[in-house]
């Protein structure tokens, strides 16, 4: 804590603070740091397979690839979830499980999941947007406002400038 904040405290106050500090155990940030990295490049690296999948086996084109192999790890992560494995994962790797898709496929998840026990709609319908829903808002928003500065700005954006 800092010392301004300890000047403020009473003599009773800062004492607790120095004990509280010296059994708080300390956070192993190398090693947090090491298992976010190895299991959020784990998740990219299963991705990448997959999406090899689909150029190799499946015919796509490495454009074309791209929204199949985002499904695949959707759907992969939310079974995870759905069986309590992701959120084991999650404990251990901590913030190597927030890669983008498999974190937000496992949020909307998590939350139906919880709040099933209220109903399809008012359960699943709403917990699932619970804390899913102001990134949904955030993006759809954000790509319209992108969508209309590229409209008016970049000529050939909307099929203009053929």
């Amino acid at each position: 804590m800092s010392k301004q904040k300890n000047k403020k405290s009473t003599p009773t106050q800062q004492q607790y603070q120095r004990l509280s500090a010296d059994i708080e155990p300390k956070r192993p940030t190398f090693v947090n740091c090491l298992r976010a990295f190895l299991v959020g490049g784990l998740i990219c690296l299963i991705g990448e397979c997959i999406r090899q999948a689909f150029i190799t086996y499946g015919g796509f084109s490495e454009k074309e690839a791209g929204n199949p192999t985002v499904a695949v790890l959707v759907i992969l992560s939310i079974i995870l979830t759905c069986f309590g494995v992701y959120d084991k994962i999650a404990q251990w790797a901590g913030a190597g499980t927030a890669v983008p898709v498999t974190g937000f496929a496992n949020s909307m998840a998590s939350s139906a999941i919880e709040h099933r026990s209220e109903g399809l709609v008012l359960g699943v319908g709403a917990g699932m947007f619970q804390l899913a829903g102001s990134v949904i808002v955030f993006g759809t928003v954000a790509a319209f406002i992108i969508g209309l500065i590229y409209a008016v700005f970049v000529p050939d954006f909307a099929g203009g400038g053929h």
